[in-house]
């Protein structure tokens, strides 16, 4: 087990493994279920929570963790983070961003309410839609800011796109205020969402 949890490629796969022999067994433990417009509700709302966990708990690991414990980082050690550790977070965060709202917006199709959640629940009595429609909102804002603000100026601060030290603390400093940002809006959306599920 240990060889396993070393390796999280490994850990990644029998994490898989095991989700796959739970789903057969409540498929199997129940008389089956058909493989319907509910099968791909459920599949795509799973897909969507979990990519939304990378998501959000790398915004927080960004605004809870690194940004605010730079400072505190002796100079000769800084290449590790922003060379290192800040690329691949970036990679996982953005990408994260987009399969989130892809699923989310299929998910919203599959249900037959994405239509009434894009115009807040105008026309259709509110409640439920209104607040998905604010979280899908505040969802979209949050991934337009990562991947048309927050990551260009990443990629600046970073040194991957080379350019002028003054911009080089100007991106930083852009990408940090977005990052922020979203922190601030991620409460309010996922209280948005979870609200939609759990008041209507």
């Amino acid at each position: 087990m240990t060889s396993i949890l070393q390796s999280l490629s490994k850990t990644v796969h029998l994490s898989l493994g095991l989700s796959v022999i739970l789903f057969l067994g409540l498929y199997f433990g129940n008389g089956g279920f058909d493989i319907d417009v509910l099968f791909w509700s459920w599949l795509f709302r799973y897909i969507h929570v979990v990519v939304a966990i990378m998501w959000i708990g790398l915004l927080w690991y960004f605004n809870f963790v690194q940004i605010p414990n730079m400072p505190k980082i002796p100079d000769e050690q800084k290449p590790a983070i922003g060379k290192v550790i800040a690329p691949s977070a970036l990679f996982w965060f953005r990408w994260a961003a987009l399969i989130t709202i892809v699923t989310g917006l299929i998910l919203a199709y599959l249900n037959g309410y994405v239509h009434q959640a894009m115009t807040l629940g105008i026309g259709s009595g509110g409640g439920k839609n209104t607040a998905i429609g604010i979280g899908m909102w505040l969802g979209l804002i949050m991934a337009f800011n990562v991947w048309f603000v927050i990551w260009p100026n990443q990629k600046r601060a970073l040194g991957i796109v080379e350019c002028e030290p003054e911009l080089k603390a100007k991106s930083a400093k852009t990408a940090m205020l977005f990052s922020r940002t979203n922190t601030l809006l991620s409460l309010p959306m996922l209280l948005s969402m979870v609200a939609a599920q759990n008041l209507y």
